[in-house]
């Protein structure tokens, strides 16, 4: 398991690298912590190192935003917090997101542990006694 401090904002664009590389050959991520422990704000930056382009913004209502990049490559962006019962996934054919091979950024991933995929990386963001983030990054 790999840790990650981020003590500014600033420093966003060297974590995203990081989680980045950490992650590389697994394509489905899911982002774990409280609300407001800065997940969408991590999966920004991400998103800004592969080259995307669109807006990137967390999908609470729609479920899933799909982005791409320059290369026309397709990132999908999960926010399963609305989700109450996690058959609900099926209906939007969650296994083909997650196993189409393109990026799958997950947040709220605990709404569904039945559907998740076998491998995957976990990023757990918690803020510290400081308010620094605190990442862990750990393949399962």
């Amino acid at each position: 398991m790999k840790k990650i401090i981020c003590e500014d904002i600033n420093e966003l664009p060297s974590v995203a690298k990081e989680v980045i590389e950490d992650c590389k050959g697994v394509p489905v991520w899911v982002f774990k912590g409280d609300m407001g422990a800065g997940k969408t704000t991590l999966i920004k930056a991400i998103a800004k190192e592969f080259g995307v382009g669109d807006l990137v913004s967390s999908p609470s209502f729609s479920i899933i935003n799909e982005y791409l990049n320059h290369e026309g490559k397709t990132f999908y962006h999960f926010d399963f917090y609305r989700i109450e019962n996690q058959e609900e996934v099926l209906e939007i054919g969650v296994d083909e997101y997650f196993y189409s091979g393109n990026y799958c950024w997950i947040e709220w991933a605990e709404k569904i542990p039945d559907y998740l995929p076998e491998e995957f990386c976990l990023i757990s963001i918690e803020v510290n006694e400081e308010g620094f983030r605190e990442m862990r990054i750990k393949r399962i």
